[in-house]
């Protein structure tokens, strides 16, 4: 088995490791040998003299996780139970919270809750910390620790503690675990523009999303005045739904490279000729949140001039991991290469750069809560390409079209100022009544929640 992930993080622990390929043992020298039998030395020591007794499993596994600490955060090594973190991630559904986790120095980070899923109703966010669950210190444990105790059957309650950087005290919140079901796309139509969100890109994420054009054309009995495509703390998936995703919106051309260790080492994929959505005005959607295969299909977009690219920069993972099957539940996910959009763009650290800037004004914290993003994490992958300083800058200049409180907003019947900024842009080729619907349409929305 063996096939590209593209995914800034897991439902599963970021562990390390190392490649274990034909050409890797290739190139193993005698020097290379002479370090081994320092390894072994290092070993048997160990093994014979430590104050405890430890197993080979347990020294094997710890030298395999320490080696490939020296390499990307995005390797690692799959154990059985990673193994099925990632199958419930591309195909099935699971009893817990709609958490997607990290470690960070011993402690569990939120990287996004899934939309609808209890964690987002309780209010949690990207950048909050876990520290207890159920009264019980967390930290230091590890990753699939605290995956485990928050997964469970359905119905089940369970408390768990946040701290939020920029809040003076931890927070307790109560959640009851549910079925948390994977629906890669959902979408709806406000006023004549269709909605489209996409939270992440599994098994059949790209059909999804050909349906969802068909289904928006269906509801109106006639085409839209546009699409607005939501990417936002899309942490990413599966490299060919990426490529199908991106054709729904283009006429062709290419979508993204993939390049590896060798200069010659290059694939590139194009989309089909044909644009489903027939040219109309695209709007897409991205935050800090949105990484790897969502920054292909964002980038792709941008790049072919095929619609704006609204609201924060993007996390910036411009790097390939490969699953390469060892056992029949185990697995090497590898960093193997390197993507780039179609004008030669590598999205690694710097990310995406919206056309439009729009901060997400209806978050209270959004000033205050840090913004984590590929370059913030250890050992990850340079930018070979000489990046534009200016892409990796933050604008702190406040813009006077983005200056409203939450509550103001929330009286005016928005909850989500980003989607209802890009909605009325759009429903502005309507004229007035369609603006009007579309401010009438997220009121309704807001009213039923």
């Amino acid at each position: 088995m063996k096939f590209p992930l593209l995914s800034a993080t897991a439902l599963v622990a970021t562990l390390a490791l190392v490649p274990l390929s034909t050409g890797a043992m290739a190139a193993v020298d005698t020097g290379a040998y002479r370090e081994m039998e320092r390894f072994m030395d290092v070993y048997n020591r160990v093994k014979g003299d430590y104050v405890d007794k430890v197993t080979d499993d347990q020294l094997i596994k710890g030298a395999i996780d320490g080696m490939l600490a020296a390499l990307d955060p995005h390797s690692s090594y799959v154990d059985a139970s990673d193994y099925e973190n990632l199958r419930i991630q591309t195909e099935g559904n699971y009893g817990g919270l709609g958490l997607t986790v990290s470690m960070e120095d011993g402690a569990v980070k939120v990287i996004a809750p899934q939309e609808d899923s209890p964690a987002w109703r309780a209010g949690i966010k990207s950048g909050d910390y876990i520290t207890h669950i159920d009264g019980k210190l967390i930290y230091g444990g590890t990753l699939d620790e605290a995956v485990s105790q928050m997964r469970g059957k359905p119905g089940s309650k369970l408390a768990i503690t946040i701290v939020r950087p920029g809040r003076d005290k931890p927070m307790e919140v109560a959640l009851t675990r549910e079925i948390i079901i994977q629906r890669p796309v959902k979408w709806e139509v406000k006023g004549d523009v269709g909605y489209i969100n996409i939270n992440t890109f599994s098994e059949t994420t790209g059909a999804d999303t050909r349906g969802a054009v068909m289904a928006i054309e269906k509801s109106l009995g006639r085409r839209p005045l546009g699409y607005v495509v939501d990417l936002r703390a899309n942490g990413g998936g599966l490299l060919t739904q990426a490529i199908e995703v991106s054709d729904v919106f283009l006429e062709g051309g290419e979508i993204v490279s993939q390049r590896g260790r060798g200069k010659n080492d290059i694939e590139r994929y194009y989309a089909k000729p044909g644009d489903l959505t027939h040219g109309l005005p695209v709007i897409v959607l991205t935050d800090s949140g949105t990484a790897s295969a969502s920054e292909i299909v964002a980038g792709a977009i941008q790049d072919h001039h095929r619609g704006l690219v609204m609201g924060e920069r993007t996390f910036g993972k411009g790097s390939v991991q490969t699953l390469l099957q060892l056992g029949p539940t185990t697995a090497l996910r590898l960093t193997t290469a390197r993507y780039y959009t179609p004008s030669g763009r590598s999205v690694q650290e710097g990310g995406i750069e919206p056309d439009i800037r729009v901060p997400q004004l209806s978050d209270a914290d959004y000033k205050s809560r840090p913004v984590f993003r590929e370059a913030d994490l250890r050992r990850h992958l340079i930018n070979e390409v000489k990046a534009d300083d200016k892409i990796l800058e933050e604008d702190t200049k406040d813009d006077p079209r983005f200056t409203a409180t939450p509550d103001a907003l929330k009286k005016q019947g928005v909850e989500d100022f980003q989607l209802w900024y890009a909605l009325k842009t759009i429903a502005r080729l309507g004229g007035p009544t369609q603006v009007a619907a579309v401010t009438s349409s997220m009121k309704k929305d807001l009213a039923a929640k």
